[in-house]
């Protein structure tokens, strides 16, 4: 069975235990990496959704692999949930940046054979 998880809650608690354990402060780790501790704050509550640079350039900040901060763990509070392949998505329908026709790209059809 196929399981899927809220990456940006993940990434903000391994974001804040390695920040913890190195025992440094949100502005400490602003210091050395750039992001402003707003930022840092909103990564660490599972509010925003960094790119992979910004996962890169926050584990070289902290000395740690950038697959620490994604590397899932066991919290309790948020436990995997199993993917229903019949539910739609969150995304599905127009949402911001969608072209008018849903952004069906040119030359595909939409059905599958087989």
């Amino acid at each position: 069975m196929a399981w899927r998880m809220d990456m940006r809650k993940l990434v903000g608690r391994n974001l804040a235990r390695i920040r913890k354990a190195k025992n440094l402060t949100q502005e400490q780790v602003e210091a050395l990496s750039g992001f402003s501790q707003q930022y840092l704050s909103g990564l660490e509550r599972g509010r925003r959704n960094p790119t992979i640079v910004t996962l890169f350039e926050l584990a070289q900040a902290l000395g740690v692999s950038h697959v620490d901060l994604v590397a899932p763990d066991l919290e309790i509070d948020d436990p995997p949930q199993p993917l229903d392949e019949e539910q739609p998505s969150k995304k599905a329908g127009r949402g911001k940046g969608t072209p008018p026709g849903g952004g069906a790209r040119r030359g595909v059809s939409g059905s599958r054979s087989g």
